[in-house]
């Protein structure tokens, strides 16, 4: 097993999953996260990037495998991303080891850099809360709540506290504030887009960025995209705009031919997965296992 211990946290790897725990101090949004466990099959790669002081290990995970990466696009700075850790001048062997395992690891289990077409982290703990601005999201699994506080926009704070299920969000877009703009987070009605500004729309938070706590809005971006049913990346057409953030649909199981038993029990193992990470319902998992008993 490979171990790196660190004050930005603690990373270890037994072959088959990498989990990492922040440190006592790291960014809000990596608190909240916790604990991860990444599959070796979620990676595409991992390096060692080093400094005059030390270093970053960077998990390069295939894309679409993390709800917190997808819906955050690219935008996490490092400070902020789970899949970061800064290593300390003394502990930069230790550091190139841990990635010489991984490396073996990826090499042997012949894991492809590709794009996966589900999620292979659950993304973050039920219920969630984050953002700042003019107001706080929630999300329970069914339903997300936007609560105002006194700075936000009268068109807002008239009517209360919105909430609203999932079944009338058809998508999600999140964006931190970059220099003298606002970020957002976002909720896409299935009706159609707003395009009232985030600071007037009653289904956005205004980010202003003025505490990193305000990217916490990105952890409920990326609960609500988890589970957001039958839905597909689109891209938004105006210029210069995030792209509308929507949860790749799960992959349905085609049962194997009925003579490979380990195949079977593989793919009973790879549903039991999905429905324990939320990719699959009750009865999707249900129709899914049953088929492939009939197969056994």
């Amino acid at each position: 097993m490979a171990e790196i211990i660190q004050r930005d946290g603690t990373w270890t790897f037994d072959g088959e999953t990498v989990r990492i725990v922040p440190g006592g101090k790291a960014h809000p949004v990596r608190l909240a996260l916790g604990e991860l466990a990444v599959p070796v099959q979620a990676l595409a790669g991992i390096s060692f990037e080093p400094e005059r002081k030390g270093g970053r290990l960077r998990l390069r995970l295939r894309g679409g495998a993390c709800p917190v990466l997808r819906a955050a696009d690219g935008r996490l700075k490092d400070g902020s991303d789970p899949y970061v850790l800064v290593v300390e001048k003394d502990r930069t062997g230790v550091a190139e080891y841990f990635v010489d395992e991984v490396r073996n690891a990826l090499l042997i289990e012949q894991v492809p850099e590709g794009p996966v077409d589900r999620f292979l982290l659950p993304g973050p703990a039920l219920p969630v809360s984050g953002g700042g601005g003019d107001g706080t999201a929630s999300f329970d699994g069914e339903t997300v709540r936007l609560t105002w506080n006194w700075k936000a926009e009268e068109s807002k704070t008239a009517g209360g506290p919105v909430s609203f299920p999932l079944s009338r969000i058809a998508g999600v877009r999140w964006l931190p504030s970059i220099g003298m703009e606002n970020g957002f987070l976002r909720f896409e009605p299935v009706e159609g887009a707003v395009s009232a500004p985030p600071k007037y729309d009653t289904y956005s938070l205004d980010l202003w960025g003025l505490s990193k706590k305000e990217y916490t809005a990105v952890l409920v971006a990326a609960a609500v995209l988890a589970r957001l049913p039958q839905a597909r990346t689109a891209a938004d057409g105006s210029a210069g705009a995030p792209a509308l953030t929507k949860a790749p649909a799960p992959a349905a199981p085609v049962p194997p031919p009925a003579d490979d038993h380990d195949v079977l029990l593989r793919r009973l193992r790879e549903l039991g997965e999905l429905h324990r990470a939320g990719v699959l319902t009750d009865e999707e998992f249900s129709t899914a296992k049953q088929a492939i008993l009939r197969r056994m």
